[in-house]
């Protein structure tokens, strides 16, 4: 059986390997960022930084008041929005999850594709991020980044509410905005390559339209990729 706890990018090691269970099929992460995605010019921040800085930017607003984000799912989405989203390359990782199916999308099936996964991820598991707390999260050591250097990889370690430790690597992209994650790979697992592989089936059996409309019903993303079905318009 599969299970997928993933809130776009940044969530993943910060509220979905918290206590939720994460699984899926591919074990290393999408492709290579573009070698020309950006000019190598020296960045206020480096990946490490920009992942560690997200995370203390974000726990410590939570530690202000956790109970009143408890009650009030919508800030959690607005913490997600302040603190992660700005470092979280979502069109790109959308282009890789969509696979071939980007290339055939209209600009406006792109965007909202983009849109609704996002919210949809963010719906079903943001309130798994009131229960982090900065005990719970490891960074390791980089290595000095090349100045030319255009991917670089962010190792971190979190621990469970069981206990567990898991591995959660960052797999980020130099942009002229400076760093961003463009996949996180949870025990090995690859949230952009699981949801290339759930997806792709449904759009050849349904139609993007389709699995976008679901999306935006508020559907989970794994539900969708375990299910089958005839085509739609």
């Amino acid at each position: 059986m599969r299970h997928a706890t993933v809130v776009s990018g940044m969530c993943l090691a910060l509220g979905l390997t918290v206590g939720a269970p994460y699984a899926a099929a591919q074990s290393e992460p999408a492709a290579q960022a573009p070698a020309a995605a950006a000019a190598a010019a020296p960045l206020a921040e480096g990946p490490a930084q920009v992942v560690e800085n997200a995370a203390n930017g974000m726990l410590g607003d939570l530690d202000k008041d956790r109970d009143t984000y408890r009650r009030d799912p919508a800030k959690v989405g607005q913490l997600v929005d302040k603190y992660l989203l700005p470092h979280f390359d979502n069109e790109y990782s959308a282009r890789l999850v969509l696979g071939q199916h980007w290339r055939n999308a209209t600009p406006e099936q792109r965007q909202r594709f983009i849109d609704a996964f996002y919210h949809s991820l963010l719906n079903n598991y943001g309130s798994a991020i009131v229960d982090f707390t900065a005990d719970r999260l490891k960074i390791f050591p980089t290595r000095d980044i090349d100045p030319e250097a255009k991917n670089a990889t962010v190792r971190t370690e979190v621990r469970r509410s069981n206990g567990d430790r898991v591995s959660v690597n960052y797999y980020l992209r130099r942009t002229p905005q400076g760093w961003k994650v463009w996949d996180v790979v949870i025990d090995g697992i690859s949230y952009v390559n699981s949801y290339r592989e759930d997806f792709g089936a449904q759009i050849q059996q349904q139609r993007i339209d389709a699995v976008i409309k679901r999306l935006e019903a508020g559907e989970k993303p794994e539900s969708i990729g375990r299910q089958t079905g005839g085509k739609s318009g």
